[in-house]
């Protein structure tokens, strides 16, 4: 399911969005780690969690920063993200990383408008900024990862 997040008018409802998604994209993470039966994959797949749980630090900031809300848990697109995963993991390990790979999209996609928002400050698009290469880089070993398994 394509995102809408990256398309609010205001700084504050941005941030909001950006920390629900990053949210929903750990449960995915820690859902993947549960299911890979490879420590190698599970491994990276963690180093990537460690992206997503360091963008939520910085959104918490920049969230104190511009007063937006931060809520403490995903939000009901986190079922969907969570659930590709547990489908895909009937079918092995290259299957949920293209599960995965999908997520993935979604945040590429909000990262690339956020780096666009003309409410954001200096310090928000370079966040912004950094975010998205992690995501490419995450999608881009997703797929090819996935291709080779």
């Amino acid at each position: 399911m394509a995102t809408t997040v990256g398309t609010e008018t205001n700084i504050r409802d941005l941030v909001t969005n950006l920390i629900f998604l990053e949210r929903d994209a750990i449960a995915a993470y820690e859902s993947t780690i549960s299911r890979l039966s490879g420590t190698v994959l599970a491994e990276q797949v963690e180093a990537f969690r460690q992206d997503h749980l360091h963008h939520l630090d910085v959104l918490n900031e920049i969230a104190a920063e511009t007063g937006a809300d931060a809520p403490l848990e995903g939000d009901m697109k986190q079922m969907l993200t969570t659930g590709k995963v547990a489908m895909a993991s009937l079918l092995g390990d290259s299957a949920i990383l293209k599960a995965m790979r999908t997520n993935e999209e979604d945040t590429v996609t909000a990262y690339q408008r956020a780096t666009e928002h003309p409410d954001a400050h200096l310090k928000s698009l370079l966040f912004f900024q950094k975010a998205m290469d992690d995501e490419l880089r995450h999608r881009e070993w997703m797929t090819r990862t996935a291709e080779t398994l």
